[in-house]
């Protein structure tokens, strides 16, 4: 299970990380000017070609790697849920990295997102307790060896 949540925490990161560059690209272009019908494929080509998009996409490319990892090791109703910890750490991103502000309304949010996670995550240590094969101990008296069932 460790080994499951480093993977998804690598791959939440390089997300976060991702739409950070990707938002920073997309400034970069447009100015934060609207994108228009009249001016959407001039604006498309630069910012595809932005340094900043590509690795973005880099980025998100590293998630999706981790993601189709996790998918391939545990149950996607665990997995995907899980994912919505990306939008925690972008939070986190857009308000120490971006400067942009985070209302109340959007951390309790956040906090719900948490709490979503935590519930996920203890019940599968639930389910994979349960699922564990009783332990063989020892006789009380240390006097034998033990054989397991089988």
């Amino acid at each position: 299970m460790t080994k499951i949540l480093v993977i998804l925490f690598v791959g939440l990161i390089c997300e976060a990380v991702g739409v950070v560059l990707l938002k920073e690209g997309i400034n970069a272009v447009c100015g934060g000017g609207d994108i228009t019908l009249k001016n959407v494929w001039p604006m498309f080509w630069k910012v595809v070609v932005h340094p900043r998009v590509v690795l973005g996409v880099f980025f998100e490319a590293l998630f999706f790697l981790c993601l189709l990892y996790l998918m391939s090791q545990k149950e996607i109703s665990f997995v995907w849920p899980l994912t919505s910890l990306s939008f925690v750490m972008t939070t986190l991103a857009a308000l120490l990295y971006l400067k942009e502000p985070v209302s109340l309304m959007r951390w309790c949010g956040v906090a719900l997102i948490m709490a979503g996670a935590a519930l996920i995550t203890w019940n599968e240590k639930q389910r994979e307790a349960q699922n564990r094969p009783p332990a063989v101990q020892a006789p009380a008296s240390g006097s034998g060896v033990v054989m397991p069932h089988e």
